[in-house]
């Protein structure tokens, strides 16, 4: 008997940049421990007033004591949202006119603006546009909702400093291809780029001009490391740029800055009333977000500003040390290596194009060292689990991927355990490109 066929879309489907190297990591059988920056899965706890919620599940005083968890209204608890607006205005941001809803982690929100903002896929109607390198989960989204995505191209450059086009170079690529959308992540995933406020005013008069939406991916809002006021799509003044009110939608997220990754609560924030009131019309099919998650991030709405900026601040020093100390040792394992600055959010972009040629894969790299590399070091055997780049560049037909040098590093573990990737990365590089020294 024939077996029932696959889609041609879940024949297409790889696993996410993010997750391959750690699938094939588990397959080992030979006791080597994997030192796991492959994904930003932060291991440092939650805000005190999310972890007392959590602890006091069973309290007199909470609403699952008698062991019943409910749906909620499907654009999320009050307290919820307003944990939300809570920690914008902590960041000088104001919030009137703001309208949120909660969905199940950033994830949910994005395939909701990408269905809110572009059209079908096919019919050149209204992509989605992007800065390469983009956070993965975007192309992924499109191209599973049907939708296109085109780019503007940034460089790293030898210096580790990433530059964007010139804007009239921008605006030349919004007349051309007539996008629904422009996402930007100012505090950026992957590359650790950071976008200043002058660079989030003038990104927003493009899209004023091209009649488009402006989306802004804050879920690392506030981590950044250099003399910079923080940066917002909620920041943008209609002075600055006259027209962008009513066409700014952010995601946010609990993952991030809350440390709560697997509470998956995210946010979807827009000053448009119509677009907020047809999104959760959209999401009415999937019901609702988690319950429990929207009640133990609630406990955010009722933070001080003095407590909140003691918490940023806290998680700016940490990053920073830690970024500091592994981008200079990665440069002085490999002469050569280029790495990103870590200006902001807790990624950074590793290049070897100095280093190899025309051949290598940083694909097969990634793979070699989930299933085969291991290095001793303190009495282990250990590896390196870091994500390929190729999948975070939205690459027509014909041109060259920058990625396929590229590797991203995600400051997601104890400063201890992230203090061996600069040995790490060199022994399992060198190994794998000089197999026989």
């Amino acid at each position: 008997m024939a077996e029932p066929k696959l889609s041609e879309h879940f024949k297409s489907r790889k696993p996410s940049a993010l997750r391959i190297a750690q699938i094939e990591f588990e397959k080992r059988t030979d006791n080597v421990t994997a030192i796991n920056t492959a994904i930003g899965n932060v291991s440092l706890p939650m805000h005190p007033a999310m972890q007392k919620r959590m602890f006091d599940l069973g309290s007199a005083t909470s609403p699952f004591k008698d062991g019943v968890v409910k749906y909620t209204t499907t654009v999320g608890t009050d307290e919820c949202r307003d944990a939300f607006l809570n920690i914008i205005k902590a960041s000088n941001c104001d919030t009137k006119g703001l309208h949120v809803q909660i969905t199940e982690g950033a994830s949910e929100a994005m395939g909701l603006m990408i269905l809110g903002c572009c059209g079908p896929a096919g019919t050149k109607e209204k992509p989605l546009m992007v800065i390469d390198a983009s956070y993965t989960n975007y192309i992924s989204f499109a191209e599973r909702l049907g939708r296109s995505v085109v780019s503007m191209k940034r460089h790293l450059g030898e210096d580790g400093k990433y530059s964007l086009p010139d804007y009239d170079e921008i605006r030349a690529i919004v007349k051309k291809y007539k996008p629904g959308a422009l996402l930007v992540i100012p505090y950026d995933n992957p590359t650790g780029h950071f976008f200043d406020h002058e660079t989030m005013v003038e990104l927003a008069k493009i899209c004023v001009e091209g009649n488009m939406w402006m989306v802004s991916d804050e879920a690392y809002r506030e981590l950044h490391y250099l003399d910079h006021p923080s940066s917002s799509i909620w920041k943008i003044s209609e002075k600055e740029a006259p027209g962008i009110t009513g066409r700014r939608i952010g995601i946010d997220s609990a993952s991030k800055i809350w440390n709560a990754c697997g509470l998956r609560i995210g946010a979807l924030i827009t000053d448009n009333q119509e677009y907020h009131e047809k999104s959760v019309a959209e999401n009415t099919a999937n019901l609702c977000p988690n319950a429990i998650g929207q009640y133990i991030f609630g406990a955010l709405a009722h933070e001080s500003k003095e407590d909140l900026d003691k918490w940023f601040d806290g998680l700016r020093k940490y990053y920073k040390d830690m970024m500091n100390k592994v981008t200079k040792g990665l440069r002085e394992k490999l002469p050569g290596i280029i790495v990103s600055n870590p200006d902001s959010s807790i990624y950074s972009v590793v290049d070897v194009r100095n280093l190899v040629g025309p051949d290598f894969s940083g694909a097969d790299f990634v793979h070699y060292c989930a299933t085969k590399g291991k290095v001793d070091m303190y009495d282990k055997k250990l590896t390196l689990l870091v994500a390929p780049m190729e999948g975070f560049y939205n690459i027509e037909k014909g041109e060259d991927n920058p990625g396929r040098t590229q590797f991203r590093i995600a400051y997601v573990l104890p400063p201890e355990e992230m203090a061996l990737v600069p040995d790490l990365f060199a022994e399992l590089f060198n190994s794998y490109t000089h197999p026989s020294s």
